[in-house]
């Protein structure tokens, strides 16, 4: 018979530990940690951008940081703002929906220059969890930004 107790600290780990992982996102972007940032998906995951396609395994992901539109980015000072994410757990495996907004500083001003939303599909490994999947689109107005929420 399974502790009731256990079973509840195990998926309040779990979600303390998925809450961390999304939370780590915008600091290594902000420092253009490429690597670090690509660690946070597994080997093989995928990070789909609106507007600015898909990222497929570990070296696309970074590439996306050390390209030339986040460097730019970093070069006029930016900030990754994520939402504490609502968490779906399914044992190894967990789906996370939230909010991101990108600023950038622009003559002495901060302006934000995406706000999107964030669907991220992870699943627990001998490593902890890491992301599968996130899809980020513009909220736009668009049902398919509207969708990765519901």
């Amino acid at each position: 018979m399974p502790d009731p107790i256990a079973e509840r600290l195990r998926l309040l780990e779990d979600r303390e530990a998925i809450r961390d992982l999304i939370a780590r996102y915008g600091p290594l972007a902000d420092t253009g940690n490429a690597e670090a940032v690509a660690a946070l998906w597994s080997e093989d995951g995928v990070y789909a951008v609106g507007g600015m396609g898909e990222a497929r395994g570990r070296p696309a992901i970074a590439a996306l940081i050390s390209g030339p539109v986040h460097q730019s980015l970093l070069a006029d000072g930016c900030a990754h703002v994520l939402t504490s994410p609502a968490i779906d757990l399914a044992g190894d495996s967990a789906v996370a929906r939230c909010h991101s907004v990108v600023f950038r500083h622009e003559d002495g001003e901060w302006a934000p220059v995406r706000v999107a939303a964030n669907r991220w599909e992870l699943r627990r490994g001998a490593d902890g969890w890491q992301v599968v999947r996130r899809d980020n689109a513009l909220l736009d107005g668009s049902a398919a930004a509207r969708a990765l929420l519901s």
